[in-house]
C-alpha cells in the first residue's frame, strides 16, 4: 500500500461549504429562520413535512401554520419550552454552495454552547427582533463571535412583519448595531430585513418591503466570498500519531492544519528545532505530490529524528511559537469557577499538557467590553489570562491561525471540558529563557546533611492540630540532628503571602507559592514540614507533582469539624458562624479530604505525641532518616 504513486492533481471541489452560525437573544427567531431556509430551499423530505405538521399542532406557537423552529429544536425540553438549549447542526445544499449551520442558544446560561458553535463558523447571522432592537444578548453574542475570529456578519432584523415592514424601524436598528459593532473588527456587516415566519427576504424578495434594495439572505449566503485562508497560511502539521506498520516504515500521521507541503520540501520540528526534508506524502490511495489544509496524510522524512504525538511540523522560515507561558482569552464553561493556580489539562491541537491559569489579568464585560478586575471566573464569563504550562507548548496566535491558536481546558479529576481558550501572545518564549544548570545538585546537598530530602505536608481543618503536630515532628527531628524547616500557614501570611487575602483565588495562589518554596528547600537537602489547610485535592496534587511523588508525604490530620469548632483555638469558627468571616473552610467553603493519604492521623483516638511519633516512624520506614 506504500508503493503506488499518484502524480495527477487532486480533483478540485466545484462546490465549497459555508459554515455559519445563527445567534441573538431569546425568541428572536433563530430556529424558525433555519427551518424556513431548509423548507424554501427544498431540503425537507415529504415525511419530514408530515412529521413537522404533526409536531406543530402539539408543540407549535404559530397557530394553524407550520412552526419551522421545530425542524431544528430536537430536544423534548426545547420543544416544550420553545427555546434552543443545545447546539443543533444542520446541513443543506443549493446548486451554488453547501452549508453547515449551527443553531445556538439565546439564553445567557447557555453562552458556552453558543461559543462551541461559533468556534468553527466563518459567518454569523445575528438576529434582532424588530420590536425590541439591540439587546444585551445581541451584544454578548456579537462580542463572542468577534473574539472567536468570525469576520462576516449578517444582521437579520427579524419579525419585520410585526412592525408593519417599517423602514425607519429597520434603519434605526441597523444604525444602533453598527455603532456598537464598530470596535469589534468585523470585515463586513450586511443588514437585511426579514420575516422568518412568512419568508420575507429569506429566499425570495419581499413585495411588502419594497423599499429594501439589498440582497435576500440565501442569495447573499450563496455569493459571499469567504475563503478560510488555511491553504494560504503558514504550513502547520500537528502529528496525531506515529505510524509504524512494519520495521521498514515510519510515518507521521495527521491532518494538515494550514498551508501546503510537497515532497522534497524542507521542514522543521518546532520543539526540537531539528530540520529535515519530506520524503513521501502517503495516503491509502497512494502517494501524493503535495498536500494542503484539510488533507489527512502520513508524512515520511528523509532523516530519522525524534518526533511524537503533539509535535508540529512547519517550514523553517515560518515557525510557530514555542513557550511555556502565554496570554489568552478564556471562555469558562464549568459550574466550578476558574481559580488561578489550579492544575488543569490543556489540549492544544494534538498536544496534551498539564498547566494552570497563572493569573487573571481582567474579566471582560461582554455587554460593554469593559475590563474588570477579577479573582476568579464563573460559568459563561470571559477573561484575559496568563497561562503557564509544565512543558513548552507549540502554538500560533488565534487571530493568525484558529487551528493552532485555540485550546480547551479539561478538569483533571472529572474530565469535563471546563473552558475554551484563544491564544493572544507568548509571554515567555523558551528560546530566550532556560534553566541554569547547577554544579552542586540536590543529592550532594542532602548527602552533606546525612538525610534524604522530602516535603511532609500536613492538611486538615482549622483547629485539627496540624501546627501542633508539625511542631512536635520538627522538634523530634531536630533532636535527631536532622536539618529541617517548618513552614506554617499563619507565619507565611506575615511575609511571603502578606499581599493575599482569603478569597478562593488568593488561597490557591498562597499554596502555589508555598509549594514553590518547599521545592527549593527540598532541593537544598532539607526535610520541609508544611502545615496548611490546603482544602482542595487539586492544590495538594499540584505540589506533589512539583516536588515529586516519591518525596511528597501527605499527612491527613483527621479531626471532626464539631471537635475543631469546640476547640476553636483562634476564635475563627465563632466568627465564621456569625458571618464575620466568609469562605471559611468547613462552614461556607468545602474541604476535600485526602482519599489515600500517606499518613492518616485521627486525633480523637491518639494524642499529639503519639501522632508526631507515627510520622517519624514512617520517615524511618521510608529510609528518609537512615543515613
Amino acid at each position: 500500500m506504500f508503493t503506488k504513486q499518484r502524480t495527477e492533481p487532486v480533483p478540485v471541489r466545484t462546490k465549497d461549504q459555508l459554515r455559519f452560525i445563527t445567534c441573538g437573544s431569546v425568541d428572536d427567531g433563530k430556529s424558525t429562520l433555519i427551518g424556513r431556509l431548509l423548507h424554501d430551499s427544498k431540503m425537507i423530505y415529504h415525511d419530514q413535512i408530515t412529521a413537522l405538521e404533526r409536531d406543530s399542532i402539539k408543540y407549535g406557537s404559530t397557530g394553524d401554520n407550520i412552526d419551522f423552529a421545530l425542524l431544528v429544536d430536537g430536544l423534548e425540553a426545547e420543544r416544550e419550552q420553545g427555546i434552543t438549549i443545545d447546539v443543533a447542526y444542520r446541513f443543506f445544499t443549493t446548486p451554488r454552495r453547501s452549508f453547515m449551520v449551527a443553531d445556538t442558544p439565546g439564553h445567557e446560561q447557555y453562552t458556552r454552547n453558543m461559543a462551541t458553535g461559533a468556534s468553527q463558523a466563518q459567518l454569523a447571522i445575528i438576529l434582532i427582533d424588530a420590536r425590541k432592537g439591540v439587546m444585551v444578548q445581541t451584544r454578548r453574542h456579537s462580542f463572542i463571535c468577534a473574539l472567536l475570529g468570525i469576520r462576516h456578519v449578517v444582521l437579520a432584523v427579524n419579525k419585520i412583519d410585526l412592525v408593519a415592514y417599517d423602514k425607519e424601524c429597520f434603519d434605526r436598528i441597523a444604525r444602533d448595531y453598527m455603532a456598537f459593532a464598530a470596535g469589534l473588527g468585523f470585515t463586513s456587516i450586511v443588514p437585511i430585513p426579514i420575516s422568518a415566519r412568512y419568508g420575507d427576504n429569506v429566499v425570495d424578495r419581499s413585495a411588502r418591503a419594497n423599499w429594501y434594495r439589498g440582497p435576500c439572505l440565501l442569495g447573499y449566503l450563496e455569493s459571499i466570498d469567504i475563503q478560510s485562508g488555511t491553504a494560504s497560511q503558514a504550513f502547520r502539521f500537528p502529528v496525531q500519531w506515529v505510524n509504524r506498520p512494519n520495521p521498514d516504515f515510519r510515518g507521521y500521521a495527521g491532518t494538515v492544519a494550514s498551508g501546503r507541503i510537497s515532497a522534497g520540501d524542507e521542514i522543521i520540528v518546532a520543539t526540537s528545532g531539528r530540520t529535515t526534508r519530506v520524503k513521501r506524502i502517503v495516503t491509502h490511495g497512494g502517494d501524493l505530490v503535495g498536500a494542503e489544509a484539510g488533507d489527512a496524510v502520513t508524512i515520511t522524512l528523509e532523516d530519522e529524528i525524534d518526533i511524537g504525538r503533539g509535535d508540529i511540523l512547519s517550514r523553517p522560515d515560518d515557525q510557530p511559537k514555542v513557550a511555556d507561558q502565554f496570554a489568552a482569552y478564556v471562555i469558562w464553561m464549568d459550574e466550578e469557577p476558574l481559580a488561578p493556580g489550579r492544575n488543569y489539562i490543556l489540549r492544544i491541537g494534538s498536544q496534551t499538557i498539564s498547566g494552570s491559569i497563572a493569573e487573571i489579568q481582567h474579566r471582560i464585560d461582554v455587554n460593554t467590553c469593559e475590563h474588570l478586575a477579577a479573582g476568579m471566573v464563573s460559568l459563561n464569563e470571559i477573561a484575559f489570562c496568563n497561562v503557564a504550562t509544565t512543558m513548552p507548548a507549540v502554538f500560533d496566535a488565534y487571530d493568525v491561525n484558529r487551528k493552532t491558536g485555540s485550546f480547551i481546558v479539561i478538569d483533571r479529576y472529572t474530565n469535563r471540558t471546563a473552558g475554551a481558550g484563544m491564544i493572544a501572545v507568548p509571554l515567555r518564549q523558551t528560546a530566550n529563557i532556560a534553566r541554569q544548570a547547577l554544579s552542586v545538585d540536590r543529592r550532594e546537598r542532602a548527602a552533606l546533611k546525612n538525610q534524604k530530602p522530602c516535603v511532609i505536608w500536613f492538611t486538615g481543618l482549622s483547629g485539627a492540630g496540624k501546627s501542633a503536630i508539625a511542631n512536635l515532628v520538627d522538634q523530634k527531628l531536630f533532636a535527631m540532628s536532622r536539618h529541617t524547616m517548618l513552614l506554617d500557614g499563619d507565619n507565611l501570611r506575615h511575609g511571603l503571602s502578606a499581599d493575599l487575602g482569603f478569597s478562593e483565588a488568593d488561597r490557591v495562589e498562597n499554596i502555589r507559592r508555598v509549594g514553590e518554596v518547599a521545592k527549593l528547600m527540598a532541593d537544598s537537602g532539607l526535610i520541609v514540614i508544611c502545615s496548611f489547610i490546603s482544602p482542595t485535592r487539586a492544590e495538594r496534587d499540584r505540589v506533589r507533582t512539583l516536588v515529586g511523588k516519591d518525596e511528597f508525604i501527605e499527612v491527613f490530620v483527621d479531626t471532626p469539624i464539631e471537635e475543631c469548632a469546640r476547640r476553636d483555638p483562634k476564635g475563627l469558627y465563632s466568627k465564621a458562624k456569625s458571618g464575620n468571616i466568609k469562605n471559611f473552610t468547613g462552614i461556607d467553603a468545602c474541604y476535600e479530604a485526602p482519599e489515600t493519604p500517606d499518613i492518616h492521623l485521627r486525633t480523637m483516638e491518639q494524642t499529639l505525641e503519639h501522632s508526631a511519633k507515627a510520622v517519624v516512624d514512617v520517615l524511618v520506614a521510608r529510609s528518609i532518616l537512615d543515613r
